[in-house]
């Protein structure tokens, strides 16, 4: 299984934001934990170490830059492997970043994952629509969702302020009730977008 030094995952990284040396031992235990697991169980279809660093690292360390500055809890909806939560946790520690995960197996990595990294990030193991009606977020961060309209209707009802979405430009879905909407272009891919939306 190859791994990758911390000046390679640095280079990689560089087209996204320049990361801070503090945070590339942490990355590079992620990854190794990433690949292990990924080995035996599908958390996600990339393979190459490489590609995982630029499309999950990177593209995720993207949308943390982008938040906002005031912003003290956060929803990773249907976070898979972690992204973009985990990465986001590691840049920005003082959001409290709750991953929701409703398949078992990538649930159990996810604990793993906070575990290894120090993490005091919450793994919800279930729907987010099964939590408590009051839990709201400041923001709620969605990527790589199977259904869109149906996660937009959830992270309308759950975000107090934000909603950042990482998908492609066709794909960028309409979101009632935020009227400050941007959409920036991800660095290196053809049709990736990050979308941020702000409610007034």
């Amino acid at each position: 299984m190859a791994t990758l030094s911390e000046s390679a995952i640095a280079g990689l990284l560089e087209p996204y934001l320049a990361p801070p040396p503090e945070l590339l031992p942490r990355l590079s235990a992620y990854l190794d934990l990433l690949l292990k697991w990924n080995a035996r169980t599908n958390l996600t279809a990339i393979r190459e170490p490489e590609e995982m660093v630029r499309r999950h690292f990177g593209e995720s360390l993207f949308a943390a830059r982008h938040l906002r500055p005031e912003v003290d809890t956060l929803l990773d909806l249907g976070s898979g492997a972690g992204f973009p939560g985990i990465p986001i946790a590691l840049l920005r520690p003082e959001i409290r970043v709750t991953l929701a995960e409703s398949q078992h197996k990538k649930a159990s990595f996810l604990r793993e994952a906070v575990r290894t990294l120090g993490l005091s990030t919450e793994v919800w193991a279930g729907r987010a629509e099964a939590m408590p009606p009051e839990r709201r977020f400041h923001t709620v961060a969605l990527r790589a969702v199977d259904n869109m309209a149906a996660a937009v209707a959830v992270a309308e009802d759950r975000a107090a302020r934000q909603i950042v979405v990482l998908t492609s430009a066709a794909q960028a879905p309409e979101l009632a009730g935020f009227s400050e909407q941007q959409v920036i272009p991800l660095p290196g891919s053809q049709s990736g977008v990050l979308l941020v939306a702000s409610r007034a």
